[in-house]
């Protein structure tokens, strides 16, 4: 039998979303643009995903909360973009 390949996240749907959402409905992406920022989403997701761990670690707790994401987004983001990630974080953790 063959192996599968390791099943990497694919945020293809998502970004699809978010561009047609968008004041310009009729842009197109890519496949090589799609496939550049699906790349980035999954690096971001590891960043984060890395440093959250790490908090836990240091503070020796056993669950990940949504205060571990929010310092992990000000750690691994720059300045504006993580005071923005970290308020659309809270109004989606609002919302749910």
């Amino acid at each position: 039998k063959r192996k599968k390949a390791a099943a990497s996240n694919t945020y293809k749907r998502y970004i699809l979303k978010v561009l047609r959402s968008t004041t310009h409905q009729d842009l197109k992406i890519s496949t090589t643009a799609m496939d550049i920022m699906n790349t980035f989403m999954n690096d971001m997701f590891e960043r984060l995903a890395r440093e959250a761990a790490e908090l836990v670690r240091r503070n020796k707790a056993a669950t990940l909360s949504s205060k571990d994401i929010q310092t992990a987004c000000k750690l691994a983001l720059p300045g504006q973009l993580s005071q923005q990630a970290v308020v659309e974080g809270q109004r989606a953790v609002a919302r749910f």
